[in-house]
């Protein structure tokens, strides 16, 4: 042993650095050689799919999956010209908008008041993330009884204190927000979870050296909490965006993309353009906007919005 370390010191530079390069390769080729399950398992269900949609936006592409003619850019060029893309699109940002600062708000006031040293507090906490064990299906089954327009909670609420009843799920006007309720109420649940995560790894030092120099509830809240919080804020806001482009499931119970497509966002917009219609090559352009939209604005969050993050 003690030869081999010394014929190693007595080795010259350039060979050293050829000996570290030669176990550099075998540890990648060794890792690599793990995780090629995953590899696998990943490329056939992620990038095979990512890659053939990719492939078929550039084709007249028939019911059964087969290509029939090369169409270049005709099938990106028609959802340009394409009205009920453009309401699509519309009602996909206007979701967004609805849902994702809504959510981060509301989930960050429950995990604010459900951190504090309360009795009965875990019974909260419980309460606030049971969403998160409801599935997409149970919960919009839930909001489509709540919302029925003659039977529902809220419109017997509003006819017994005097108001008109409202077409929640009927009315372009209301479909849109009551679909963004249902998503806010289901998403709950994990953003509650991480905040209040995050609050929980905040030192109590801090808040007590806080308080020792004077400093009241509210400044403790806005130049200690939320700073530090800010790197799990940064976490629930890229998921939450990313979410709120990929909603399908309470859209098709609540509403089925109507009424007058107010409720068509772009994900549920490919899913009639394929298994509804039979047009795969238009419904695979969408998906790729899509895939092109959610990648700029990650883009855009971790390049812009990151820079504000106070890592520790």
């Amino acid at each position: 042993m003690t030869d081999q370390i010394a014929a190693k010191q007595l080795m010259d530079p350039a060979s050293r650095d050829k000996e570290k390069r030669k176990k550099a390769r075998k540890n990648f080729w060794t890792a690599m050689l793990f995780m090629l399950p995953a590899i696998a398992i990943i490329g056939f269900f992620l990038f095979y799919p990512m890659f053939k949609t990719l492939y078929f936006s550039f084709f007249v592409v028939n019911s059964r999956g087969d290509t029939i003619s090369f169409a270049g850019l005709s099938n990106y060029l028609y959802l340009w010209e394409s009205s009920s893309f453009r309401t699509s699109m519309k009602a996909t940002f206007l979701f967004a908008l609805y849902t994702v600062p809504t959510t981060i708000i509301v989930s960050l006031f429950l995990a604010v008041i459900t951190n504090e040293k309360v009795r009965g507090i875990p019974f909260f906490r419980v309460a606030f993330s049971s969403t998160l064990g409801v599935s997409v299906a149970a919960g919009a089954t839930i909001w489509l009884i709540l919302l029925h327009p003659s039977v529902g909670v809220f419109n017997n609420l509003l006819a017994g204190i005097g108001f008109d009843r409202i077409g929640w799920l009927t009315s372009s006007t209301w479909a849109l927000i009551s679909v963004s309720i249902t998503t806010i109420w289901m998403n709950l649940g994990f953003n509650f979870i991480i905040l209040l995560g995050g609050l929980q790894n905040i030192s109590e030092e801090l808040y007590e050296s806080a308080r020792v120099d004077g400093a009241g509830y509210w400044t403790q809240l806005f130049k200690i909490t939320i700073p530090l919080l800010s790197p799990t804020l940064f976490f629930v806001s890229v998921v939450t965006i990313i979410n709120s482009f990929q909603s399908f499931g309470q859209v098709d119970i609540l509403t089925g993309g109507g009424p007058n497509n107010s409720t068509n966002l772009i994900v549920y917009s490919i899913y009639r353009e394929a298994f509804e219609s039979g047009f795969f090559g238009t419904a695979s352009a969408q998906a790729m906007i899509l895939f092109a939209l959610v990648l700029i604005l990650t883009i855009i969050q971790f390049k812009f919005v990151e820079k504000k993050v106070h890592y520790q």
